[in-house]
This record gives C-alpha cells, structure tokens and sequence, in this order.
C-alpha cells in the first residue's frame, strides 16, 4: 500500500504566479499511489474559473479522474466565491467518511477528514492552523478522534500539521503513532519551503501498519508545483 500527502497550494505555483493543476495530476499519478492526503484542494471557486482557461472547479475530481474511483472530501475554508479544504482519493471503496471541523478562528478555517476504507483502514487527513495555541486545541480534538478508533485497526494520519516545533508531533508519538520520516530517516523530515525546506510541516504517521519506505519527494519537478513537498510511504501490510 503506498501512500501520499500533499499540500497542493490550491493549484498554484508559490507566490500564485502560475496555475499547475496539470502538472500536479501528472505528478501524483507517476508516484502510482494507492492512497492520496491532500490538504488546500479546492471544490469550488467561480472567480478562478472565470479567469484560468484551464481551471478545474472541482480539483480533487480532475486529480482523481480515471486513477482514484472513489474520492472524499472535506470544507475547511467557505468564501462567498467558492470553498477549499482536504481530500482523500483511494483505489479501495470507502465505508464511511466525515469530516470534522477543528478551527478555532473565523480567519483560520481548518479540518480532519476521516474515512474508513472498505478493507478496515482509517485514514485521517489533517491541515492546522499557524499558531501554536491554536494547533494546542486541534491537537486535543485530533487525539479524541483517535481514541474512539479501535485500538487494533490499521491508522494512517496524514497533513499539514504546521508544526514546526514538533509540539504536536510528540502528543501523536505520547499517543501510539509512528511517523515515517523518523522511522525511516531517523527524524521528521522539512517540508516547507519547497525550494529551500527549513521547516518540519508536513507528516504522515501509523498504527497498526508495517512500514517498508517512506521519502520526502523533492527534485527540481516538484519544487516548481507547490509550496510544500509532498511525502510518500509504502506499508507491507498490518501487523
């Protein structure tokens, strides 16, 4: 099973100079992904529509097209010309899915979409907010969500956490996850900037599941499509 997270930027180059949706959905398709955490896909935005010749409205849709049947996604961030937020495209059908608004300021839109695939694996896809005592309070929502998940079923967490003091990333290790990066690296990989990463934003964690690799995909290709590098796992199963 091999996973990956990603921020997406909406579809924009840093600095929203350039649109690269195309480019995005070729990207993701080479990593040949089972599973794809997206964070800052957007479902609907009338203005951009109106001005991009090549805008998808409804992005998670045009990623997934033809690769990933089934597709959940989430609202974080509603605006009176459209709405963005998290998206989890899978090759495994879906049982369940929800999504759980986790903001604490009107200014800072922010959620954990959770879905259940048909073959019992939980997938949780996460974006925080910037602050720390902002990501304090979802970090607390986040751990009784995963408390009510059965101690024995296979859990992936994957986001943008924006958690460059790794506050919340020793709560989910307290907790009983595993992130992949440490694993197999050794310690919680940058992410951000892409071109130049200084900070530790972006994880992708476990439970129950065995870890084979897991990298932060980075390269001159990725650099130039958001302003976060995505990662990407592989599981040999559950254990």
């Amino acid at each position: 099973m091999r996973i990956l997270s990603y921020n997406i930027h909406k579809g924009f180059t840093v600095g929203n100079r350039a649109l690269v949706l195309e480019e995005i959905r070729h990207a993701i398709r080479a990593t040949e992904a089972d599973l794809v955490c997206l964070q800052e896909v957007v479902g609907e935005n009338t203005r951009h529509a109106a001005v991009f010749d090549k805008w998808a409205d409804i992005q998670f849709e045009f990623l997934a097209d033809q690769v990933w049947d089934y597709r959940a996604y989430g609202k974080n961030a509603v605006y009176d010309h459209g709405h963005h937020g998290n998206a989890i495209l899978s090759k495994v059908p879906f049982s369940y899915y929800s999504n759980h608004d986790i903001s604490v300021l009107p200014f800072s839109q922010r959620g954990i979409l959770h879905a259940v695939t048909e073959d019992g694996l939980h997938v949780l896809c996460a974006h925080f907010g910037l602050l720390a005592w902002e990501r304090r309070h979802q970090i607390r929502r986040l751990l009784q969500l995963l408390k009510d998940i059965p101690d024995t079923a296979p859990v992936v967490l994957a986001g943008d956490f924006n958690d460059w003091n790794e506050k919340s990333h020793l709560a989910l290790i307290h907790a009983g996850l595993r992130e992949v990066m440490q694993d197999s690296a050794g310690c919680v990989q940058k992410t951000f900037p892409a071109r130049w990463p200084l900070l530790k934003m972006d994880r992708i964690y476990y439970r129950n599941l065995a870890l084979k690799s897991a990298k932060r995909l980075d390269g001159r290709a990725w650099r130039r499509l958001s302003d976060h590098s995505p990662l990407f796992a592989e599981f040999a199963g559950a254990t």
